[in-house]
């Protein structure tokens, strides 16, 4: 297992490390894995190659977004060593006073999620480079904690609003649905809304990304039709991998009594734009070719809808929130929803909170309110 062989970009001028052999200019997310330590590593006579590989497998026990975050992370931790003239050899194992000094140095430059993200990159680098971890504990999490109180208010994102079945309604209506690109981007709104998909399970980072890894893709021959013993009737996709899951998981979607026709866009994008099996699941017909959907394609169309009906920012993650909370809304079981929606914890609860349409049903003087407790009461246990 080898290093992309993608081409970096430069790095921006106010975090360029000094250059150093140990640590080549090579993309974000291989960094966790190439930039070698100092301080040699204590293991038996093994091969190069195979300690490479020892490496590589450990590595990809993240996903890549994480490994990506990871990798800006470094940069960061390293950048702030040759500022502050640390040398290699110091920078790993580190001392714990040096970790407390770096998030000190980044406190109101990054939001407390961000920086908590590049200390658990250095930790994450010491392990898999099997060199001692010397951050004391308790003195860390007091700094990342103080760290986010004094983040500044700008270096926090904007809290996402919820997707709506009535917003993805007026998107449908200032859609050209006999336009092959919108009839793609309409049957993946709706398609990732009803499944509780994050935004990248059903697109691709970009146009070569889908052939550059077949494996890890969604594509027209993973979706099946299924039915109960009941005759109930579901849509279920397969995805081969997802950021909860390296094996990848079932999501499906029936179709609803509302005002949003499920199968009536997922078969008009099929029919418009006719992509074959092997075709990633969204694809469209471009005029040079058949294009697989991008993320950034999708989410700039839905923008352009929403700046036409004047809803202001839509961001991805809010497809995700807002399905889990339609879903709530009908009354499906926390636990239904927890498990639909591929949450490895309870942080889809925070919706509960933040929505008193949610908890209404629950509020009420019936034996309705019982079933809630006891889920919260075993959640907090």
């Amino acid at each position: 297992m080898v290093a992309s062989t993608a081409v970096p970009h430069p790095y921006p001028t106010n975090l360029t490390p000094i250059a150093s052999s140990l640590c080549p200019h090579c993309l974000a997310r291989d960094r966790l894995r190439l930039w070698i330590p100092a301080t040699k590593r204590s293991h038996v006579d093994v091969s190069d190659d195979d300690l490479d590989w020892i490496l590589a497998v450990i590595s990809h026990s993240h996903t890549v977004s994480t490994r990506e975050t990871y990798g800006s992370g470094l940069l960061v931790y390293h950048v702030f060593c040759d500022t502050w003239g640390v040398s290699e050899s110091q920078c790993c194992p580190a001392p714990s006073i040096l970790l407390l000094a770096f998030i000190s140095a980044c406190t109101g430059l990054y939001a407390g999620a961000t920086l908590a993200n590049y200390f658990y990159a250095i930790h994450a680098w010491h392990l898999l480079h099997r060199a001692p971890w010397l951050a004391d504990h308790t003195e860390s999490l007091l700094a990342l904690k103080g760290a986010t109180q004094l983040a500044p208010p700008s270096s926090k994102c904007p809290k996402r609003a919820p997707f709506t079945v009535e917003l993805i309604a007026k998107i449908h209506s200032v859609l050209d649905m006999l336009q092959l690109l919108h009839a793609a981007i309409f049957a993946c709104l709706t398609t990732s809304f009803f499944t509780i998909a994050c935004t990248g399970e059903f697109t691709v980072p970009s146009l070569v990304s889908f052939h550059a890894d077949l494996s890890s893709h969604i594509k027209i021959q993973d979706i099946r039709y299924d039915e109960d013993h009941n005759g109930f009737e579901v849509v279920v996709f397969m995805l081969p991998h997802t950021k909860a899951s390296q094996v990848g998981e079932e999501v499906y979607w029936a179709v609803q009594s509302g005002i949003i026709n499920l199968q009536a866009a997922l078969s008009n994008h099929l029919a418009m734009n006719q992509p074959p099996l092997s075709a990633a699941v969204f694809s469209w017909q471009h005029p040079a070719g058949l294009h697989p959907l991008t993320k950034s394609a999708f989410l700039a169309c839905l923008q352009t809808a929403g700046d036409q009906l004047g809803t202001g920012a839509l961001k991805g993650h809010g497809i995700h929130i807002g399905g889990t909370l339609e879903y709530l809304l009908q009354g499906v079981p926390f636990e239904n929803v927890k498990a639909m929606g591929h949450w490895g914890s309870d942080a889809f609860l925070l919706y509960l909170w933040k929505h008193a349409m949610v908890l209404a049903p629950y509020l009420q003087d019936t034996p309705i309110l019982e079933p809630f407790i006891h889920y919260m009461m075993l959640s907090t246990c």
